[in-house]
C-alpha cells in the first residue's frame, strides 16, 4: 500500500470487491480517483464526494420533490385514462377477478390534451405544465415488493440496488455542504423501510436523511462544547482515516468518514432550518 501522500489505488483483491458489490461503486472509485490524480495528491480531508457535479446538459429543475403517496387516489380514478378499462368494466379480466372501471368521467386539457378526471379541475388548468412518464410498470402484484421496486428498481429487498434519491445525490452531488443532500420525511416504516431510501452499495453519505412528519430528526443537541466536540471528533476521524489506509479496510469506511463531518455540521445549520415559527403567516396559514 502506498503512503498518504501518495495516491492510493488499492490492490487487485480491493478492486475486484468493489466491482462485485456493482458498477455505482466502481464508478464512484474511478471519479474519486480521476479527481485526485487532477490535484497531484490524495487528501482525505479535503476531498467533498457530495460537491456539486458538472451534468451533462444545463439543468433546468433545481430541487426534486418525490411524493410517494401510500393510499392515495387510484391513478385511473386521477390521471390515467384507460378506454379498454372504461369499455370492458364488469367483465372478467384476462388473470382471473372482475375488472373495475372507473365511476368518474375524464376529459383532456391544454394543448397537450392530457387526460384529468373530473375530481381534479384545478389541477387541469396547469395541464401544459406538468410532464407525463407513462412507462413505469411492476412485475410484481405484492405491495411490498412492489413498493421497493419503485425506489431502487428492483423487487427483491434482499439484493438491494440503492434508491432514487441516492443515485441523483451521486451523480450531481449537492451546493449546501452543510445540510443533506437526500433527505426522506416520514418515509413508512413498512414495505421495505429503509431499503427504499438506502445508499445499497454506494458509500453511506449517499443513503436518505430521515426526518419525522413533525419536523424531528434525533441527536441533533451536541452533548459537549462545540471545541470539544470538534476535538473528538478529529481524534475518531484520524482512527478512521488510518483504518481506511491500510490493506482490507472495509469499504464504507469512508463513507462513515463523511457521515461523521456532515452530521458535525448540520447541528449548526439544520435546527433553524426546521424551524417553521419564522416563517411567514401566510406560510403557516397554508400548512393549517
Amino acid at each position: 500500500m502506498m503512503s498518504n501522500s501518495k495516491l492510493s489505488l488499492g490492490s487487485r483483491r480491493a478492486l475486484l470487491r468493489s466491482a462485485g458489490a456493482g458498477f455505482g461503486y466502481l464508478a464512484l472509485t474511478g471519479l474519486l480517483g480521476e479527481a485526485a490524480l487532477k490535484a497531484g495528491k490524495a487528501d482525505r480531508n479535503g476531498s467533498k464526494p457530495l460537491s456539486p457535479k458538472q451534468p451533462h446538459f444545463k439543468p433546468r429543475a433545481k430541487r426534486i420533490i418525490f411524493l410517494f403517496m401510500e393510499g392515495a387516489m387510484s391513478g385511473v380514478d386521477t390521471f390515467e385514462y384507460k378506454p379498454e378499462l372504461q369499455a370492458n368494466g364488469g367483465k372478467a379480466g384476462p388473470g382471473g377477478g372482475t375488472l373495475t372501471a372507473s365511476k368518474f368521467q375524464f376529459k383532456q386539457f391544454g394543448e397537450t390534451g392530457s387526460w384529468f378526471s373530473e375530481l381534479l379541475p384545478n389541477i387541469a388548468t396547469h395541464a401544459d405544465k406538468l410532464c407525463w412518464l407513462r412507462g413505469l410498470h411492476t412485475d410484481t402484484p405484492a405491495h411490498p415488493q412492489a413498493v421497493v421496486q419503485l425506489h431502487t428498481g428492483s423487487a427483491n429487498a434482499a439484493l438491494t440496488r440503492p434508491s432514487m434519491g441516492a443515485w441523483l445525490l451521486y451523480g450531481l452531488g449537492t451546493e449546501n455542504q452543510d445540510v443533506p443532500g437526500y433527505v426522506t420525511i416520514n418515509p413508512p416504516p413498512n414495505f421495505g423501510g429503509a431499503v427504499n431510501y438506502s445508499s445499497a452499495f454506494l458509500p453511506a453519505h449517499y443513503q436518505g436523511t430521515r426526518i419525522s412528519d413533525q419536523g424531528f430528526l434525533p441527536n441533533l443537541n451536541a452533548a459537549s462544547a462545540e471545541l470539544l466536540q470538534r476535538q473528538q471528533l478529529d481524534l475518531i476521524q484520524a482512527m478512521n482515516r488510518d483504518l481506511a489506509a491500510t490493506s482490507g479496510a472495509p469499504d464504507p469506511v469512508d463513507g462513515i468518514i463523511e457521515s461523521f463531518e456532515l452530521g458535525f455540521r448540520m447541528q449548526g445549520k439544520v435546527p433553524d432550518l426546521l424551524d417553521i415559527s419564522k416563517e411567514p403567516q401566510k406560510v403557516l396559514d397554508a400548512y393549517e
